[in-house]
């Protein structure tokens, strides 16, 4: 079976290729990935059953939640920015370019489009990752050194 780093590996592959389809089978297991818009999606490893070796069924539990009709629901809330900065690719989040510095921005700080904002490390490469617009921070959703996958969302801006 494929570790987690090697699944990341093929994500950040298949996703600068051409490649619009891939599955890889091995040891009773597969892993299929397909773009659809531009976009790597990773199927959930499937247990592929060998005349040796039966797969065992798997349940998964049942999770069930009681609803308080006493209290009334919240509103949403006001939407406070205008764009999202994502991650272009599976990796790990720095908010510093080093331990010992500070973080490239921080909530409320103003940003220009080329401003670097983190550092996404893909592969012991560290990638740069800059703005795109205008505006101020209003909100960071990852915490420094947490892993980030392709296309979630970093920081939220408030574009001018």
């Amino acid at each position: 079976m494929l570790n987690i780093q090697e699944i990341r590996e093929l994500v950040s592959l298949i996703d600068q290729s051409s490649i619009n389809e891939f599955t890889y089978e091995t040891s009773g297991a597969k892993v299929t990935m397909k773009k659809q818009n531009g976009e790597v999606v990773t199927a959930r490893p499937v247990a592929v059953s060998t005349p040796q070796q039966p797969v065992a069924k798997t349940e998964e539990p049942v999770v069930q939640t009681a609803v308080n009709t006493e209290t009334a629901p919240e509103a949403p809330a006001a939407k406070d920015y205008d764009h999202e900065i994502v991650s272009p690719m599976v990796g790990t989040f720095y908010s510093s370019p080093s331990p010992d510095k500070e973080a490239f921005v921080q909530t409320g700080d103003k940003v220009k489009s080329d401003s670097v904002v983190c550092i996404v490390e893909a592969m012991k490469l560290f990638n740069e990752i800059e703005a795109d617009v205008s505006g101020e921070i209003v909100e960071i959703l990852v915490g420094n050194g947490e892993l980030v996958e392709y296309g979630q969302p970093l920081f939220r801006v408030k574009t001018v």
